[in-house]
């Protein structure tokens, strides 16, 4: 199954690694530092241009891709959930 992060992209549900909120985890200095990183290694993917609340990391090609979305990750992690 697949998990729709918005706009037009979906990512394999068995690919995830994690759904974060970015308001509550970005407080840690090691978070800051990793999403930093990996925007440095071309590994984010911006979902949407309006106003981020959450990232999803996901494991793809033996790689880790960090995906910022506009959605909650409460609506992601009730998508996740579902089998709608």
């Amino acid at each position: 199954m697949y998990l729709h992060l918005g706009s037009d992209v979906v990512i394999l549900k068995e690919n995830i690694i994690g759904i974060f909120d970015l308001d509550t985890s970005t407080v840690s200095k090691n978070t800051r530092n990793y999403l930093a990183i990996a925007e440095k290694q071309g590994r984010v993917v911006t979902v949407s241009s309006e106003l981020p609340k959450s990232f999803v990391t996901a494991m793809e090609g033996g790689e880790i891709t960090v995906y910022i979305s506009q959605l909650s990750s409460q609506t992601l992690l009730k998508r996740y959930t579902s089998d709608y």
